[in-house]
């Protein structure tokens, strides 16, 4: 047998099988930590705000899916009070309420299109139509995306728009205006449609009206950029209760509706063929004995069906709830402090491990790791200072 001492001082394609050996000492630790660095996600997330068009009133950033820190990436201005914000699932455009009720001497608001710069994440404006009503509040995309519906809140009404193979939006294909009044003359004298869900499975869209404490039930037709009234056209909450957001259960038929006056989530079971709600229970949003001035935002049920959350504005917390898997009825595990007043808007990091709150009237946005055996929501790991942030999306 060849001597080893002969064997590794040879020459292999004129390279000596030494600086083989020291190049792999090098490089495998450089391979391993690259591997390791690979394991870290970074995603990127938009803020919409109540800001002047001369401001960035939609900002760009970076998140740490392992760290939940966030890098400031870019922002855009020219847009008045981009309060809501859409993002299509091919990463390539965004859509944008501009929450106003005068456009051009016309009581409407607006609705933006924007292609996103793949490299920085700045944003172009493509187009922007009038949403038919003023203050327009939430958008969303069908589940298809060929349509972008809106809610407008001071017009107290439902519009569609078709989105285009460019991303623009075509001329407003639906509209329909909602009628009556609630129980609260201060605050339900008018309609106040306040957002808009598609379901799941893109048959239905349900719009909760703060005004009149009714959420309303359409089907959708996206192929022609309609909506119509379903049959039953509408489920009811207590009187008082000014229904705003909601929030589909992922693996059952049941919606979650939190009610912004009352402070309360009202919980649903929900027939997908025939579109229709049928009321399991309400809980409160705040804890025995609180007795200060209150009002809700934002729901959201975790990826894994097991734990709901809502906002307070007042409390200012994250209400924390356990769902049954079996009803869907809801159980109250935590009211945890979102670190700043207002917490009007919240969203969940994709993978559930993260929740980010959006402080309104403190100027802040703090990210919150969840606990996931019970839900709860841990110390905070970063706190971002940015104007008025009134909601958060991430890139799909």
């Amino acid at each position: 047998m060849k001597n080893i001492s002969g064997f590794i001082g040879t020459s292999i394609w004129g390279v000596s099988f030494c600086s083989v050996l020291t190049c792999l000492a090098v490089l495998l630790p450089l391979t391993l930590s690259t591997l390791m660095a690979g394991e870290k996600e970074m995603l990127r997330l938009y803020t919409g705000s109540y800001s002047t068009a001369e401001e960035e009133s939609i900002k760009c950033y970076e998140f740490d899916s392992r760290s939940g820190t966030l890098t400031y990436l870019t922002g855009y201005s020219g847009i008045e009070n981009p309060s809501f914000l859409a993002l299509h699932s091919n990463g390539r455009f965004l859509y944008a309420v501009s929450e106003t009720d005068q456009k051009e001497g016309n009581l409407t608001g607006g609705v933006a299109a924007f292609l996103i710069d793949q490299s920085s994440g700045g944003l172009t404006k493509i187009n922007e139509v009038a949403s038919g009503g003023a203050a327009p509040c939430h958008i969303a995309l069908d589940r298809t995306e060929s349509m972008l519906m809106t809610a407008n809140y001071n017009g107290g009404s439902v519009a569609a728009f078709p989105v285009m193979k460019d991303g623009s939006l075509g001329e407003r294909s639906f509209f329909h205006q909602h009628a009556g009044s609630g129980t609260d003359p201060s605050r339900q004298d008018v309609p106040h449609a306040h957002s808009v869900n598609p379901s799941p499975d893109n048959r239905f869209a349900l719009v909760p009206d703060l005004g009149l404490d009714k959420v309303f039930v359409y089907r959708l037709n996206p192929e022609k950029g309609g909506m119509e009234l379903n049959v039953p056209s509408y489920a009811v909450v207590a009187d008082g209760s000014g229904p705003r957001h909601l929030a589909f259960h992922p693996g059952r038929s049941v919606v979650y509706v939190i009610n912004e006056m009352a402070s309360t989530v009202t919980v649903f079971d929900y027939q997908t063929d025939a579109g229709a709600l049928s009321e399991i229970q309400t809980v409160s949003t705040l804890p025995i004995g609180f007795e200060g001035r209150n009002s809700t935002a934002e729901v959201a049920v975790d990826p894994s069906g097991r734990f709901l959350y809502g906002s307070n504005r007042g409390h200012n917390s994250i209400a924390v709830f356990s769902i049954d898997q079996d009803s869907g009825k809801l159980e109250a595990v935590q009211h945890h402090p979102t670190g700043g007043s207002t917490p009007r808007n919240f969203c969940l990091s994709p993978d559930g491990k993260f929740l980010l709150a959006a402080n309104q009237r403190s100027d802040n946005l703090l990210v919150f790791p969840l606990d996931a055996a019970s839900g709860k929501l841990l110390d905070p790991v970063e706190e971002i200072n940015l104007k008025a942030p009134v909601c958060i999306r991430f890139v799909k």
